[in-house]
């Protein structure tokens, strides 16, 4: 491995992804861009390039296999390994989408990107985390996927998609399963909530900036190696599942 921290975020072309990127490139750190649209990525690059930061194109489509593992070999050519990984990458899907009336191929695709491009990109990188001495990753997940706070009384959520809200739920598991699965490596994985953020994916309708969102992803992709796993966690503290 490198001695500079090489670290990957999904969709980090704009928003959170983007700012993400930027505070972690802003720690010295080398930073690779993933996002499936070229020119947004190549501008994210030169953005972030200009302000000092080690940042480098990754050509990524998180729904598809092949460009997942041909981004873990631009990785491992460029880079020379992965120390962080950061699963940003997610669509909310045409809304409504109250259970009653949310067509299925609209939870398929939401699944396909939240769910499935997480477990997609995270098994193609992880030859490559498995050679970092402190590995880590993070899942952008959202409070909204917690069933505790859903049916806590008083607790008003508002009208979540309800394809997004699953997606998120799903991911929450996905996430306390890896890391039980990796509790014999130094990996450590965690989720983490942005708050309610300002972007293109709620019709930038949010109350925090996109600089906000992304400190809590920076704060679980830079901790010490005693840190914990397989939880989640806003900038408050422990989000409950």
């Amino acid at each position: 491995m490198s001695a500079q921290t090489i670290a990957l975020v999904t969709g980090a072309n704009k928003g959170i992804g983007y700012e993400i990127a930027a505070g972690l490139g802003s720690l010295g750190w080398r930073v690779g861009v993933g996002a499936r649209d070229r020119q947004r990525r190549d501008t994210a690059v030169e953005k972030l390039r200009a302000a000092g930061c080690d940042a480098f194109g990754v050509p990524l489509d998180v729904a598809d296999d092949a460009s997942a593992a041909a981004a873990a070999e631009l990785i491992a050519d460029r880079a020379g390994g992965l120390d962080v990984l950061v699963n940003n990458a997610a669509i909310t899907g045409p809304v409504p989408q109250t259970p009653t009336t949310v067509d299925p191929a609209t939870v398929r695709s939401v699944v396909e990107t939240n769910v499935i491009g997480v477990l997609r990109v995270t098994n193609a990188m992880l030859p490559l985390l498995r050679g970092s001495s402190s590995p880590r990753i993070v899942n952008m997940s959202s409070s909204v996927g917690s069933l505790t706070l859903q049916t806590t009384p008083g607790v008003d959520m508002g009208p979540v998609p309800a394809a997004y809200l699953a997606s998120k739920t799903f991911l929450n598991a996905v996430t306390v399963q890896y890391a039980k699965e990796l509790s014999d490596t130094n990996i450590l994985v965690n989720s983490a909530c942005p708050g309610y953020t300002a972007t293109d994916l709620n019709g930038f309708q949010g109350v925090r900036t996109p600089q906000q969102g992304a400190a809590i992803a920076i704060r679980l992709a830079t901790l010490p190696d005693d840190g914990p796993t397989g939880g989640f966690f806003d900038d408050g503290g422990t989000v409950p599942w």
